[in-house]
């Protein structure tokens, strides 16, 4: 059964198809008209793509429909748990047939822990309520049930030695979060790498997620303190696939990177053991 934000999502595609039909505008007229291309529209109603406001609200001034799909965007659709710059990645990640990331600081989300998660979202956002924390846990535990499914996308994560030595939630959260992800690449579920320190400067300072589709271009996404960019230009895609395949180069190889995490998940145990 598809969950709530996914039947809408479907439901605004289904609207927009019967609704462009009787207008009788083919996908690449109401394209033109709302400063899309054809297919951009056919997206949205396949419910490959989630809906932008923006676009929502251009195709209301076109079909004439009194704001019908930007209150179904702004009602049923936005997530208040996921920040709303990384909103279109979470969507687009459970259609990716691959996804490859890199972060230079933390474990990736696809792969955090509750403990963990729940260590920094309390890090970044210490003045709300414990609500609002275990809300945004939940949303990121929601994400790794993509791992779960039939049709789960082959996924390579490439960490810096930096996110296995920083103590995130303390020793506990941090063993428990390295046994998680060296459990996950002993599955052969996914495939793991580290950059060590000895390893220099490497060629990215900030999180890239690189996502490939069956029937849909490959993007790449990139992130800084607050904001975001999903980034679909081909020529931008083939740029940061190269910048990943020089962090590629610099990581160690499967066996000796998940050698290097089993190695840090110990080493956090036995610093729990101490205190």
């Amino acid at each position: 059964m598809a969950k709530p934000r996914q039947a809408a999502w479907e439901f605004f595609g289904a609207e927009l198809k019967r609704r462009r039909e009787a207008a009788g505008f083919t996908q690449q007229e109401l394209g033109a008209r709302v400063f899309v291309s054809g297919g951009y529209i056919g997206q949205f109603e396949q419910a490959f793509r989630k809906p932008q406001l923006d676009v929502a609200e251009r195709i209301d001034e076109a079909l004439e429909t009194g704001g019908f799909f930007a209150r179904l965007c702004e009602k049923l659709i936005h997530h208040p748990s996921v920040i709303h710059y990384f909103a279109p990645v979470v969507e687009l990640e459970q259609h990716a047939t691959k996804i490859c990331e890199y972060d230079p600081m933390v474990v990736p989300g696809l792969l955090q822990t509750p403990g963990y998660t729940r260590a920094l979202v309390v890090a970044a956002t210490p003045l709300k309520p414990d609500k609002f924390v275990e809300e945004m846990v939940s949303a990121r535990m929601d994400r790794s049930h993509i791992f779960k499914h039939a049709t789960s996308p082959s996924y390579w994560v490439i960490l810096h030695e930096a996110a296995l030595r920083s103590p995130v939630g303390g020793p506990d959260t941090m063993a428990d979060q390295l046994d998680h992800v060296a459990r996950f690449a002993h599955e052969r579920r996914i495939v793991v790498q580290v950059i060590p320190y000895a390893a220099g400067t490497p060629a990215a300072v900030r999180p890239l997620r690189l996502m490939e589709f069956e029937d849909a271009p490959p993007t790449a996404y990139t992130e800084g303190q607050f904001s975001g960019e999903l980034l679909d230009d081909p020529a931008t895609v083939t740029r940061s696939r190269e910048v990943y395949d020089h962090l590629r180069a610099l990581a160690l190889s499967p066996e000796a990177s998940l050698h290097l995490i089993d190695t840090a998940a110990e080493g956090w145990r036995q610093c729990a053991y101490r205190t």
